[in-house]
């Protein structure tokens, strides 16, 4: 992301246990995985720097899903079973936040960008700079 200005955007899970907030600009694009969790669930993502995200409440609700490489945390609620972020194997020093997790995610300016995770060690490069800061 550029150094355009930035605004906090709220967000969390379905039944509102888990509620965070990121730092995003004002356009931004989110990926659309086809990676068979991303797939599977629908999941389109932002991934932001670690620095650009904060929990605000929910950390007690919170499970924890790996699989494969164990290297990607995906979070989600207990209670709703919402994953509203996670942290990404190609990103692990920062989140993925799901875009309609956001709070009126319908009206941001967003760009869906298609990405290959079905081939992911050959594409993850891609997005290793949208964690930095």
């Amino acid at each position: 992301m550029s150094a355009e200005a930035r605004t906090w955007r709220a967000g969390g899970c379905h039944c509102g246990a888990v509620r965070f907030e990121a730092e995003l600009p004002q356009a931004f694009e989110v990926e659309d995985c086809n990676c068979s969790m991303c797939a599977m669930s629908g999941n389109i993502h932002v991934i932001v720097p670690a620095s650009r995200f904060r929990l605000l409440q929910g950390e007690a609700h919170l499970g924890e899903y790996t699989f494969n490489t164990h290297k990607a945390r995906h979070r989600f609620c207990t209670i709703c079973g919402i994953k509203s972020f996670y942290i990404p194997r190609s990103n692990p020093d920062g989140f993925a936040v799901t875009w309609r997790c956001l709070d009126d995610w319908d009206k941001l300016d967003v760009t869906v960008v298609p990405f290959d995770g079905q081939n992911w060690e050959a594409n993850a490069g891609r997005l290793a700079h949208k964690s930095i800061d």
